[in-house]
């Protein structure tokens, strides 16, 4: 079989079924072009795509200024390694900086790394600059937390589905209930050796759990009065998903490290990375920390382009205005309907509650009903749905979507 030969739908679920890894369990419609707010399957049917990637392609399918920026220059320079300089890293890095308010940037690739690094810059900081005894740093983290799935990052995970048989797990995390500043206070106030503090502004993989109002303000209040690093995971609320740039401008916060991957490329390859002020930053040094790719010219140049478009074309802006119409329509249709019990969300990261229990495959079996529709959408947590769908969209798109969510909803009143 060439590689370009094309597949039917089951061909291609088949091929991954037999030859990959089973860590996925994926709708069953396979993709073959995308553009916009829209993907076409391998028989030719066309779908609104309401998950963006876990909100990577904010800015649409193929947007065409960021296919051409990496176009160009996969013609010209794909990979150095940073063991020389190349002409595009320092031009990202100045506009990253420049966008977000922040002194300096170290790249990576995938979100998982970014979090990686940020703990590793929080404990290299809590040693050479407030002065814990090494290798006892401690890092509060929330209950349902979603930060990637690497071994030190499952071991501070409550999902049994990511942690069970893959210990011995890494020490050095403390788990407090998410929108709990009690608690925060409590574990801040009687711990020693607290480095820093790692939270989602809004939970996505939880539900797309909003926390309640200053939350994430009294939050940095209080990492502030300790002497605490408030580390914010933004790889898939940030880049203009909830109606701001950052979740965390919602509160005017400006945490101590920023954690970015995701949209930073748009959904044309894969770019991440954390920021921090020098007094931070500044404790990495050659050899401490890096990637072969990380800081690539691909990279660099994909990423200078998707930050454009989020600024060009207002992103952050229409997500806040289409996020308010959904929420709005959705709260005029749930009290017809028992099916649904609650919209929750921010910009164009939301979620609905559907009224049955967690174990229950109706969720499921919603978003495949919606699939058959032209709308794709996947669970979370069982009993949740969540609706994610690239910036770009327009008013008139989004009404057709919540047409067709709305009348799949329908066919599923108990």
């Amino acid at each position: 079989m060439a590689v370009l030969d094309q597949l039917t739908s089951q061909q291609a679920i088949d091929l991954e079924n037999k030859y990959g890894a089973h860590n996925y369990h994926p709708l069953p419609v396979v993709l073959h072009r995308g553009e916009g707010v829209y993907v076409w399957d391998v028989e030719g049917k066309k779908y609104y795509d309401f998950l963006s990637a876990y909100s990577a392609v904010n800015q649409g399918h193929c947007h065409p200024k960021i296919v051409d920026a990496m176009t160009k220059q996969s013609q010209t320079l794909t990979l150095t390694s940073r063991a020389f300089y190349n002409d595009m890293l320092g031009k990202f890095e100045k506009k990253v900086t420049s966008v977000f308010g922040f002194d300096k940037f170290l790249p990576m690739n995938t979100g998982a790394e970014a979090v990686e690094t940020a703990l590793k810059v929080c404990r290299k900081w809590a040693y050479e600059v407030k002065g814990i005894p090494e290798n006892e740093a401690q890092i509060i983290v929330c209950e349902n937390n979603f930060h990637g799935r690497t071994t030190t990052i499952i071991s501070f995970s409550n999902d049994p589905v990511a942690r069970a048989n893959f210990g011995p797990y890494t020490n050095g995390f403390l788990k407090i209930e998410y929108n709990n500043l009690q608690a925060l206070e409590t574990t801040l106030a009687s711990t020693k050796n607290i480095a820093g503090f790692l939270v989602e502004p809004i939970q996505g993989e939880a539900g797309v759990y909003v926390p309640s109002e200053n939350y994430l303000a009294k939050a940095t209040e209080l990492c502030e009065k300790h002497n605490v690093l408030f580390i914010a995971d933004e790889v898939q609320t940030g880049v203009a998903r909830t109606g701001k740039m950052l979740a965390v401008d919602h509160e005017n916060v400006k945490p101590d490290i920023l954690v970015l991957g995701k949209a930073l490329s748009g959904g044309a390859y894969p770019v991440s990375g954390i920021l921090a002020n020098d007094p931070i930053m500044g404790v990495i040094r050659p050899g401490n920390h890096g990637s072969t790719y990380g800081g690539n010219p691909v990279a660099a140049a994909v990423g200078i382009a998707a930050l454009e478009v989020v600024e060009e074309e207002k992103l952050a802006e229409n997500a806040e205005t289409l996020g308010q119409v959904f929420r709005d329509k959705l709260n005029q249709f749930i009290p017809t309907c028992n099916i649904v019990t609650a919209v929750r969300g921010k910009g164009l990261l939301n979620a609905i509650l559907i009224n049955d229990t967690e174990d229950s495959s109706t969720a499921w079996d919603i978003c495949m009903a919606m699939k058959e529709n032209g709308l794709l959408a996947k669970p979370t947590h069982g009993n949740i749905i969540r609706f994610a769908p690239p910036l770009v969209m327009n008013k008139e798109q989004l009404l057709d979507c919540i047409s067709i969510i709305t009348k799949t909803l329908k066919q599923f009143e108990k």
